[in-house]
């Protein structure tokens, strides 16, 4: 049996980062994932001549967990990120706006942008100012806000359904992936207060130029080689063991394993499965879907990177003309990816329903459409895109630290403060790093003096 100081099973944001910190430490690192690439939910797949990315995912200035992550796989460059919030709104029926922040504290930032809103008449953004001061107070420590719907707060704060629509879930279903009824407002407190109310720069929009399989996982694999570490993609860990000296993990073709150390960077009920120890509760999370719609036309109907849709089913819609490498085999052909965020009246609907359903849409959010060719059109589902980020599911996300001695959880679900973002993720596993190089096992068990802590490789970038 071949023997690893660390043993990371899952190979998507949390694992990467998990493995790749152990691995920089001077940790004999091995990451097993069972797909036959690493990424996990943030990847990307062929078809024909397009790259396609499973799902839109964006990032914000203040995810400075995810971003240090770019800079250590040295793919900064391939994404983009605002100078200054700037969003494109546009609601069929009713017209368009934009969110554009200007250079004044938060929440002034704002204050331009929202005096010209023309989707909110001027009492509905008076209502919606003060909702925003209110959110702004909010303790976060407070454990009773978990226990409370987002929904209903709003409600007390008088905000209307077109408020609600055309300004919080803007961003409340792009991030909690629930419906405001639904959601926790100790989340939704996180999310607005940090990505809003905080910092004036704090929610300038970034986003992947590449397909997120580039950006992430073969990225991650080379960073990972690089700093010592071994990747087994195609590889599943069916069983991980507890015993006296360590972890025995047995893989495929019934080949064991043993680790002083592992993290589980996997979703909450395969966590559970294979280490029933860590504690109750994480398999009853819940999960909720995304669902994605790629469309293909003969000629540009969209002149903007992206646009946010108002009263309607299309949340977020991305030109992917140029990542997707559309541009160099279709000159004057875009690509359109929709996203629909807490999709669960849609995850099940076939292609045919979902097109004659969104198309009017479509149609109304973009004039130009019912013009052009439509070459291609098909459907991603991610039906556990995330996990439930309801009123009462903090007692469900568990800490980095398990009570099985060098046991460690990693992934968006685990106890971050975030919703399930893809800086969650990353936070997940820099706390079960940290929490794996606090240990003095390993150490020991190694050989070194416990409590030796961390040898960083000399060039690596703390």
């Amino acid at each position: 049996m071949t023997r690893q100081d660390v043993a990371v099973v899952g190979g998507g944001l949390a694992g990467i980062t998990a493995a790749l910190r152990l691995a920089d430490a001077g940790r004999t690192v091995t990451l097993f994932e069972a797909k036959p690439w690493l990424g996990g939910l943030t990847h990307s797949f062929r078809r024909g001549e397009l790259d396609v990315d499973n799902g839109q995912h964006v990032f914000l200035r203040c995810c400075t967990a995810y971003r240090s992550l770019l800079d250590r796989l040295g793919v900064t460059e391939q994404t983009h990120l605002q100078e200054r919030l700037d969003i494109a709104v546009r609601q069929p029926g009713a017209g368009a706006a934009r969110l554009r922040r200007n250079g004044l504290p938060a929440p002034l930032h704002l204050g331009g942008a929202l005096f010209g809103y023309g989707l909110l008449n001027p009492m509905q953004r008076l209502r919606f100012t003060k909702a925003a001061l209110a959110m702004k107070a909010l303790d976060r420590a407070d454990p009773a806000l978990d226990g409370r719907s987002f929904g209903d707060w709003l409600r007390e704060q008088g905000q209307d359904a077109q408020t609600v629509r055309a300004m919080w879930d803007l961003v409340g279903l792009a991030t909690l992936n629930v419906p405001a009824d639904e959601a926790s407002l100790a989340l939704a407190a996180m999310v607005f207060q940090v990505g809003l109310l905080t910092d004036n720069d704090a929610a300038d929009i970034g986003w992947s130029r590449v397909p997120l399989r580039r950006l992430h996982g073969d990225a991650g694999e080379r960073a990972l080689a690089g700093a010592g570490a071994t990747v087994r993609t195609g590889t599943r860990v069916d069983a991980v063991l507890p015993g006296k000296n360590g972890f025995t993990l047995r893989v495929r073709d019934d080949e064991e394993l043993t680790a002083a150390q592992v993290v589980l960077a996997v979703p909450p009920a395969a966590a559970h499965k294979l280490v029933p120890e860590i504690g109750s509760g994480p398999e009853h999370l819940g999960t909720s879907p995304i669902v994605n719609v790629h469309l293909v036309v003969d000629r540009p109907v969209l002149d903007e990177p992206f646009v946010a849709g108002v009263g309607t089913p299309i949340q977020w819609v991305f030109d992917r003309t140029e990542s997707s490498g559309l541009a160099a085999s279709r000159p004057g052909a875009q690509y359109l990816a929709v996203s629909l965020s807490a999709a669960a009246e849609f995850v099940d609907l076939p292609v045919a329903k979902l097109r004659d359903l969104l198309f009017p849409d479509l149609e109304a959010l973009f004039p130009e459409l019912p013009e052009a060719t439509v070459v291609d059109f098909f459907v991603t589902r991610e039906r556990t895109a995330t996990f439930r980020g309801s009123p009462g599911s903090q007692e469900f996300r568990l800490p980095a630290r398990t009570p099985v001695t060098d046991l460690f959880l990693a992934g968006a679900w685990t106890d971050t403060g975030w919703p399930a973002t893809m800086e969650g993720a990353v936070r997940s596993g820099d706390t079960a790093a940290d929490a794996a190089l606090g240990a003095s096992t390993v150490d020991i068990r190694a050989g070194r003096p416990a409590g030796a802590g961390p040898q960083r490789r000399q060039g690596v970038p703390a």
